[in-house]
Parts: C-alpha cells; structure tokens; sequence
C-alpha cells in the first residue's frame, strides 16, 4: 500500500474521529458548569481602568504631588 493512500485513509477515519472529540471537549470545557464567573472576569478587563487617556492621568499624579510638596513648605 502507497504512504499516501494509508494516510489518507488513517486521516478520513480515524483522525476525523479524534478531531471531533477534540471539539466536543473544547465546547464543553468553556460551558462547563461554573465558568460563566472567570468568562465575566474575563469580559470586564477593559472596563477596571479609569477612561482617561494615560497622558492625563500623568498631569493628574504629577499635579497631586506638586501640591502635596507646597503644602509642606
């Protein structure tokens, strides 16, 4: 038998077959009972952050330590 007809018959039976429960297992690991917690964490990621650009968070900090050095003088 040609190497490439056995591993064209291996891969139409036998690969499709643990490829499809591959799947499955995927599917099921991310619905699984239980995960709806860490996806919503997940979810939430880019709202935990203040929406100012990071420029003006900076002027801010540098703002606020300006003043409280005054204010020990």
């Amino acid at each position: 038998m040609e190497e490439y007809t056995l591993l064209r018959q291996f891969a139409d039976s036998w690969m499709l077959l643990l490829l499809f429960l591959v799947f499955v297992g995927i599917i099921f690991w991310a619905f699984r009972p239980g995960s709806s917690k860490t996806h919503e964490d997940t979810a939430n990621i880019p709202f935990r952050h203040v929406d100012a650009p990071i420029s003006d968070q900076t002027e801010a900090q540098e703002d606020k330590a300006a003043t409280s050095e005054e204010a020990r003088t």
